[in-house]
């Protein structure tokens, strides 16, 4: 199957139009701003789009991995890199994101690369996207919160909650059956499982920084908890010693 160049250049094309109209819209508002409006659009987007590919059109990742690519699957593949190829030139120009993040876009991209020069994996492929893409509209919604003041309370502990239990279930539980599928399976090209390691070693990288940063936060919120609960236990013993008097 030929790589699909004229799809993943109208991708591109699609998602620097829409940062530019984003950018036009809120003029007011920083680069970041629109580039995150941009990613959280693409993750709504991609994750529906796989989704489908994964569980409706088929086949199952499970159990096909290694197989020819489909044109549904071609297509998600281009949108996806499309993305990327976007995304990675920002990261490089406003110089945002660390080390591991960059290694995470440059892996995905060769991963996509891959898959659409081969022709086969492209399955596999949609369901690593899924799995990766599927905490990507919490993460920017929890930066989204911070900006506007609304992080710290309730939402934001809700999004930060929501976004630790899908990233250990989905990307690192479910990632990892996917991974062994892939490992196993004899019809997957070398190549690809030596990319599926990379993607897999990066995942359990961010799933230790998650999980530093949920005990710190359930720290601090424990803490948090035991000071309001000791002021207000003297609120109340001052209370009843004034009504005593």
């Amino acid at each position: 199957m030929d790589m699909p160049v004229l799809e993943v250049a109208c991708s591109l094309i699609g998602w620097l139009s829409l940062y530019l109209l984003f950018c036009c819209t809120f003029p007011h508002r920083g680069a970041e701003w629109n580039c995150r409006l941009v990613t959280l659009t693409h993750g709504v987007l991609i994750v529906l789009l796989t989704a489908y590919v994964v569980f409706i059109d088929g086949p199952w990742p499970f159990t096909h991995a290694g197989t020819e690519n489909t044109d549904l699957q071609v297509f998600s593949l281009a949108v996806c890199l499309g993305y990327f190829f976007f995304d990675l030139s920002w990261c490089v120009c406003y110089r945002t994101e660390g080390p591991v993040m960059m290694a995470h876009h440059t892996a995905s991209i060769l991963g996509i690369l891959l898959a659409l020069f081969t022709g086969v994996s492209g399955c596999e492929t949609c369901g690593v996207i899924f799995g990766s893409e599927i905490t990507n509209p919490l993460l920017q919604s929890r930066w989204f919160l911070r900006q506007l003041g609304l992080y710290e309370g309730l939402l934001g502990d809700a999004v930060d909650l929501l976004f630790i239990l899908l990233f250990a279930t989905v990307r690192v539980g479910v990632g990892t059956v996917m991974f062994y599928c892939e490992l196993t399976s004899p019809r997957t090209l070398m190549i690809m499982k030596l990319g599926g390691v990379v993607m897999y070693l990066l995942a359990w990288v961010f799933m230790v920084d998650i999980a530093r940063f949920g005990y710190k936060k359930s720290r601090a919120k424990y803490k948090q908890w035991m000071e309001n609960h000791q002021l207000s236990g003297i609120n109340t013993e001052n209370l009843l010693q004034t009504k005593s008097h």
